[in-house]
């Protein structure tokens, strides 16, 4: 499948500019990286998922996955928890703050919030399933989305049943991640299970899981018949992977990669923008994890000398010692004189 034979799916009043979206990481997708991310080719981007539960907006965290500032329609807020009334108004409070998509989040593996029967644990009770779906969608008139998994467990999917409702319920659009919950992110994504679904529903159906290069993202276009693909993890260090699919659809080749002098201006502008965003202190250590991801996705340095490097930024502790690091990191020859200044620090 390619650009020219993929019709670009409409989720409510808004139409894709790419089928290439940016699925929500907590922790990661935080508003600089969305920003990113939407240069750099991404065609719908999802917030870091909030809690359902008003009366813990007041935290920092909180209050700094909410920010939605300056940030080009649609905005996407992710809401996640497991009662069908408090869902229902925190759907109803974030349309008042902004949002102008909801999604909710049944797809999310982590132990702390599926112990809270929340995330990818709700796909274990269908009829809480429907009860939630139904009171968001009636809350709010803003187009609401829902991401799942393939089930709870290998001896439990039921996709295509969580599917059906989301449809029934009057859902815009569908993300699955083709992996149940007890997989987390281990072995490999499956996509009959999202074939299926698509092949049943006629909202659009959004592919997930394992997207990590153009040749990938058209083989699941093509496997899938899905309308759109997310990625996620694969965006880490590689905010051009949008960029890199769009084009390898549209015309059948790679797009050339980045240059060394884009790849230190957008490195640059991304840590400006956490150190900006988050504040200094919390922006230094935010930063650090990006710039590890940068160095895992940088083919000029040896897995053996990456962790070196990872080891030198992350003794950094201001803003400008960081984009100073940057400066000396982008260079033909950083690698051997990084690591050559780091060993006679030693």
């Amino acid at each position: 499948m390619t650009l020219s034979t993929l019709e670009l799916a409409t989720i409510g009043p808004y139409r894709l500019q790419s089928p290439v979206m940016l699925a929500p990481m907590a922790g990661v997708t935080d508003r600089p990286f969305r920003r990113l991310c939407r240069r750099l080719g991404a065609g719908w981007v999802v917030g870091e998922m909030v809690t359902s539960d008003p009366s813990l907006w007041h935290t920092r965290k909180s209050r700094l996955r909410m920010d939605h500032a300056g940030e080009p329609s649609p905005r996407v807020v992710q809401i996640a928890g497991g009662d069908a009334e408090m869902l229902a108004t925190a759907a109803r409070l974030n349309a008042e703050l902004g949002a102008q998509v909801i999604d909710i989040n049944m797809g999310c593996p982590a132990k702390k919030v599926c112990n809270k029967a929340a995330g990818s644990a709700l796909m274990r009770d269908e009829s809480l399933v429907a009860e939630i779906l139904e009171a968001v969608v009636g809350a709010v008139d803003i187009p609401v989305t829902l991401k799942i998994r393939t089930g709870w467990c290998a001896s439990s999917n039921n996709a295509l049943n969580v599917a059906r409702l989301a449809e029934d319920a009057g859902i815009h659009a569908l993300a699955i991640h083709g992996r149940h919950r007890q997989q987390r992110y281990t072995g490999c994504a499956e996509y009959d299970t999202i074939a299926e679904v698509k092949s049943r529903l006629s909202i659009p159906v959004i592919a997930n899981g394992d997207i990590t290069s153009p040749e990938k993202a058209a083989f699941v276009l093509r496997y899938t018949g899905a309308d759109a693909l997310m990625v996620g993890r694969g965006a880490q260090g590689n905010p051009w992977i949008f960029e890199q699919i769009t084009h390898y659809l549209a015309h059948g080749e790679h797009l050339a990669p980045p240059s060394l002098e884009t790849r230190h201006r957008v490195l640059e502008e991304h840590l400006q923008a956490l150190h900006a965003f988050y504040g200094e202190v919390m922006g230094v250590r935010i930063a650090r994890k990006h710039l590890g991801w940068y160095l895992d996705e940088d083919a000029r340095f040896a897995p053996h000398g990456r962790k070196a490097l990872k080891q030198q930024f992350n003794a950094l502790s201001t803003p400008q010692a960081q984009l100073e690091w940057i400066d000396n990191a982008m260079t033909p020859d950083a690698a051997a004189r990084l690591l050559d200044k780091g060993s006679h620090a030693a």
